[in-house]
């Protein structure tokens, strides 16, 4: 049996991991494409270094920023809503009730049971049984902001990390082409957990963010192959 304490642990360790998922297929791409575009130029260590560590810490207190007043606004939007219930209930509980009656009986009950049910939650919780057939919300599943922000920024980071250890260890004559291997299987990974979170298909999950992150290198090494002054 769920109770509500492990049913709100359950809603904001999702969330967490949703903005994890995200984070770090953002930063296995955004890292990627920087670090591809400045090597596919001829640039030297020093520069590669500083543009993938640049691209890395920009790249994460972006997403943090991103996931916080995304996630803030939802967050504002579900306090909003349980706040106006709790007026409409104060300012006048008979007309909440029937409402409450209709909205059951809206999903299938008879007007009786409809009545019966209605009654019994809103002696437990007037407001829960409210916000939950209104809105699908409880009061201790708000999200967490800050919990999003920081799962988001750690992603971001432990993704970002993969393209750019890959393009500076990696031999010189190869590092393009095995950064491209390894950022493509990394994205497969994440695209398919991301869809696995959200109960879909991980196999079209995992192609869409393949071709997409493929498109992404394909055009950074494109421009910074015409823009450099040598080859790599």
């Amino acid at each position: 049996m769920t109770t509500p304490t492990s049913s709100a642990a359950r809603v904001q360790r999702l969330n967490r991991l949703r903005a994890g998922v995200l984070g770090a297929n953002d930063g296995i791409v955004s890292v990627a494409t920087v670090v591809v575009g400045v090597a596919s130029a001829a640039a030297g260590e020093p520069a590669l270094l500083s543009a993938g560590v640049a691209a890395l810490v920009g790249g994460a207190i972006s997403m943090a920023l991103g996931e916080y007043v995304s996630v803030s606004s939802q967050r504002d939007s579900q306090r909003s809503a349980i706040d106006e219930e709790r007026g409409h209930l104060a300012a006048d509980p008979d007309a909440e009730f029937q409402e409450l009656i209709a909205s059951y009986q809206a999903r299938g009950l008879t007007e009786a049971t409809a009545r019966r049910v209605a009654d019994e939650l809103s002696a437990h919780d007037a407001l829960a049984a409210h916000i939950d057939i209104e809105h699908r919300l409880a009061e201790d599943e708000v999200v967490s902001a800050w919990g999003a922000a920081t799962a988001s920024a750690i992603a971001f980071l432990v993704g970002g990390v993969v393209p750019f250890l890959a393009i500076l260890l990696l031999p010189t004559g190869i590092r393009i082409p095995a950064t491209f291997v390894l950022v493509l299987f990394a994205l497969a990974v994440t695209g398919a957990l991301g869809a696995r979170l959200g109960n879909a298909r991980p196999g079209r999950a995992a192609v869409r963010v393949v071709v997409g992150g493929t498109i992404a290198l394909a055009a950074t090494y494109g421009i910074g192959t015409l823009l450099g002054t040598g080859t790599v």
